[in-house]
C-alpha cells in the first residue's frame, strides 16, 4: 500500500476538524502559513510522509518556545528541500559556486524579523527622512547563507556521503563538516560569527541572534 498526498490531506482534515486539541491544531495551521512548505514543490510532491512529519513538528512545537520551533524548522529535511538548505555547500572558487541564499533570505524575511525595523507595536520605525529602515542588506544575506552550509540528510553510516546519503524525512538534518563554510561571517545586527567554528555553533549563534532581535516578536505576532 502506497501512502499518497491524498491520504495525508484526508488525515489532516480529520484531525484539524475533529481532534480534541483544537487550539493546538489552529496554532499549527497558523504556523504552517508562516513556515511554509508545499506538496506542489517537485522535490516534495512524492513525500507525503515527510510533509506529515513536518506538520506534526509544528503541532508538537505549537505551545513551546519560538527558539526551539525556529531550530526544528531550520533543520527539517522537508524545509531543507523546499528552501534549498539541504545540500547547501560552502563556496568553491575553482568551480565558481557560492552558498545558496534561499533559506538565508526567507528565515529573515518571512520567519523572524521581516524586511523593515519595527516598533514594539508592529508599526514601522522610520529614519530621519521618514523612510523605513531595512533590517538587513545583501551582504548580510551572503554571509548568512555561509552560516547555513554543510547540512544534509541524517545518516548513521561511518562515512556518510553529503550528496549520496539516502533521503531521511524522519530525522533532523545533520552536519557534514567538510562542506561547512568556516570563514568569519557578519550577519544580522552586525553580529560577527568567528572563523573556524563548527557548523552547529554557527547555526546556534545565527538563530539566537534572530530569536533575540527586537523585530521578531512584533513581526511574528
Amino acid at each position: 500500500y502506497t501512502v499518497t498526498q491524498d491520504n495525508r490531506q484526508a488525515a489532516w482534515w480529520k484531525i484539524s476538524l475533529g481532534a480534541p486539541d483544537q487550539l493546538r491544531q489552529r496554532v499549527a495551521f497558523a504556523l504552517s502559513e508562516i513556515f511554509v512548505t508545499s506538496d506542489v514543490a517537485s522535490q516534495l510532491a512524492n513525500q507525503p510522509d515527510g510533509l506529515a512529519t513536518y506538520y506534526d513538528m509544528l503541532a508538537n512545537d505549537a505551545f513551546g518556545n519560538f527558539r526551539q520551533l525556529l531550530q526544528d524548522v531550520t533543520l527539517s529535511p522537508a524545509m531543507g528541500n523546499y528552501l534549498n538548505m539541504l545540500h547547501n555547500a560552502k563556496a568553491n572558487p575553482s568551480k565558481g559556486t557560492s552558498a545558496d541564499e534561499n533559506y538565508a533570505r526567507e528565515v529573515q524575511q518571512l520567519f523572524t524579523i521581516g524586511l523593515s525595523e519595527l516598533q514594539p507595536d508592529g508599526t514601522l520605525m522610520l529614519d530621519s527622512n521618514g523612510l523605513p529602515i531595512p533590517t538587513y542588506d545583501q551582504n548580510e544575506i551572503v554571509q548568512t547563507a555561509n552560516v547555513f552550509t554543510g547540512w544534509g540528510y541524517h545518516s548513521s553510516a561511518a562515512n556518510p556521503s553529503f550528496y549520496g546519503t539516502a533521503s531521511d524525512f524522519g530525522d533532523p538534518m545533520m552536519l557534514y563538516p567538510s562542506y561547512h563554510d568556516v570563514t568569519q561571517k557578519t550577519v544580522v545586527n552586525g553580529l560577527v560569527i568567528p572563523a573556524n567554528q563548527d557548523g552547529a555553533t554557527d547555526l546556534k549563534m545565527e538563530l539566537d541572534a534572530l530569536f533575540n532581535h527586537p523585530n521578531t516578536g512584533p513581526f511574528i505576532c
